[in-house]
């Protein structure tokens, strides 16, 4: 099983529902997080880029200039990622975005993948 957290919000590039990482960094960028909820913010991003490596493949083809489609899923056994991203999803919530906890067990085609994530462009059926 995977998990994903999205806002309303489509990506221009995966044409797929936001992750709530960019949601958190247009709130930033408004000035709509007070100084105190910026530091957790950006304490909980450290703690996640220092425990969840960035993938290092996010398309099905290997040309260098090939469209980034793949979203990323957090496996359910990443207890840890998963608390942490609950919390910046409430952090979310409380600011008025509302935040959807995807879950599945088949992601798409899975172009990356380690102890804690998956990569995967989405079936062309699937919309997440």
């Amino acid at each position: 099983m995977f998990v994903r957290f999205v806002v309303a919000e489509r990506d221009p590039d995966s044409l797929h529902n936001r992750g709530i990482f960019t949601a958190l960094y247009d709130l930033e960028r408004r000035g709509e997080l007070l100084p105190h909820e910026q530091t957790w913010f950006h304490e909980a991003e450290a703690w996640l880029d220092q425990h969840l490596a960035p993938p290092t493949r996010l398309s099905r083809s290997t040309r260098p200039n090939a469209a980034k489609q793949a979203i990323s899923w957090l496996k359910l056994s990443a207890a840890d990622h998963l608390r942490r991203m609950r919390d910046l999803a409430q952090l979310l919530e409380q600011k008025g975005v509302p935040v959807q906890e995807l879950r599945t067990d088949k992601p798409g085609y899975v172009v990356y993948e380690d102890a804690h994530q998956v990569a995967a462009v989405p079936f062309s059926r699937e919309t997440f």
